[in-house]
């Protein structure tokens, strides 16, 4: 299925500015569940892994509201892709900064409202503002493919032409009424013969007006049953070669070593890059890093910057002379770096710069969606995307518990952190090698140049003697 040619502006705006309000709606409260973090492990007094259960839950898979989310992201990224191509980096920088400004302004606002209506009210509130998401969604319009029409209302008397999927001829309608009619005519003879006590095999011949006017009625309902049973037969003849389909789809996206490579990638960085957004505030108080020393709290900081990368990433993947996919690598090696520094980050100032530095390369968000497309195609973009986003939102879940566990079995922060920064740096590396010698796989090589021949003369022995 092709799509019309992307329109790259019109309507796609309003797709962009739609999505970028559901994206902030739907993701600034999760984000910032680091400063709800810090009011669990009071309010319930448990482990640090045990408590970021619930925050890692909230953010990955598991809940109603994670799934809720999952839809929301998957489906905003999809049609954003299919209304821009040559500005497809810049629109998906924007949408994305989305979730990096609600998480800016939640961070603040949770607390807040948490001084103001406690941990329950907050949550109540912020719930509420969710709903909000439905009226994003009503704007967006899916760019419809260039074959499909309308679909019209399918005509009992067409669906053996509709729904045949097969090539046999089969004798559905027939065999259908031929196996009513004995039964019907079976039941019939029972009964008559019960009512009227005669035995006779002649009085079931006996036949009036009524009866004819009976039979007519009978051979209509025999027929409209066996159109029914057909049309159920090859409806589910139809939904199981839609799943066939489906699964031979799946593994053929997984015989794609670039695409095999993102899903380990994604699942790494996941497990490695998400705890900072959950846990840097606790990182500070184990620090003894006072909450007065704080000018803006450090999960404020990784939002603003993880709207910035977003938005200069996204800018830096529409020029034609960077290979997004390597830029893309780049930050995962950088960031697990950036992450492997942190127990040596004792004060506020420090702290700080790891955050930011943290957030800009967790815009590569932005870039996510770009290179997924280059690597299966425009076509496949919705299948392979809500793969990706099941073991990312898998390694949500399972980062922040596991860094937890680390902490209760060390009393220290710093193997986790170095287990993270490892997690991301063995993700980067494995999408690295996968790709080195060619990873646009949907853009076709060009043909090799015809070897240069070259013609020589000969020259003629024209010369006089």
């Amino acid at each position: 299925m092709e799509f019309k040619k992307p329109p790259n502006g019109g309507w796609g705006w309003v797709i962009v500015l739609a999505s970028f309000f559901t994206q902030f709606l739907c993701y600034g409260s999760p984000l910032a569940v680091g400063v709800l973090y810090i009011e669990w492990l009071d309010a319930f007094g448990e482990g640090k892994g045990k408590t970021a259960w619930v925050g890692s839950l909230a953010s990955g898979v598991g809940l109603l509201a994670s799934l809720g989310c999952g839809l929301l992201y998957t489906a905003t990224v999809t049609i954003t892709c299919q209304y821009f191509d040559s500005r497809r980096g810049l629109a998906l920088g924007l949408i994305s900064t989305g979730s990096s400004i609600g998480l800016f302004i939640y961070a603040a606002l949770q607390r807040l409202l948490i001084e103001f209506y406690g941990l329950d009210g907050c949550l109540l509130i912020v719930g509420a503002l969710a709903l909000n998401i439905l009226a994003c969604g009503s704007l967006m319009r899916p760019l419809q493919s260039s074959d499909c029409t309308l679909p019209e209302k399918i005509a009992l008397e067409n669906v053996p032409d509709r729904y045949s999927i097969y090539n046999e001829k089969e004798k559905n309608l027939e065999e259908n009424i031929n196996i009513f009619e004995k039964t019907y005519r079976g039941e019939e003879t029972c009964k008559s013969t019960l009512a009227s006590g005669d035995w006779k095999p002649e009085s079931l011949l006996h036949k009036n007006p009524t009866t004819m006017a009976h039979t007519k009625e009978t051979e209509t309902y025999k027929k409209k049953v066996a159109e029914r049973t057909y049309f159920c037969k090859q409806l589910a003849k139809r939904k199981w070669q839609l799943y066939k389909n489906y699964c031979e789809e799946t593994v053929a996206l997984f015989k794609n070593k670039v695409f095999s490579a993102l899903f380990i990638a994604i699942f790494l960085f996941d497990i490695g890059g998400f705890p900072p957004s959950l846990l840097m505030e606790d990182v500070a108080r184990s620090s003894n890093v006072k909450e007065e020393e704080f000018p803006m709290p450090l999960i404020s900081i990784i939002g603003i910057m993880t709207a910035v990368g977003k938005l200069v990433l996204g800018i830096l993947a529409d020029f034609k002379w960077i290979n997004t996919l390597y830029l893309y690598v780049a930050t995962l090696i950088i960031m697990s770096l950036a992450l492997c520094a942190i127990p040596f980050a004792k004060s506020y100032v420090t702290l700080a710069l790891l955050s930011g530095i943290l957030g800009f390369l967790t815009g590569n968000w932005s870039i996510f969606p770009y290179v997924t497309t280059k690597t299966v195609g425009i076509e496949k973009l919705a299948h392979a995307y809500g793969i990706l986003m099941f073991f990312a939102g898998l390694g949500n879940s399972l980062g922040p518990p596991i860094v937890g566990w680390f902490y209760d079995w060390t009393h220290t922060y710093d193997i986790a952190f170095y287990f993270s920064g490892f997690c991301v740096l063995l993700g980067g590396f494995i999408l690295l090698l996968a790709a080195f010698p060619s990873w646009d796989t949907c853009n076709k090589q060009l043909p090799k140049p015809a070897p240069a021949t070259f013609l020589y003369k000969v020259a003629s022995n024209s010369s006089n003697v």
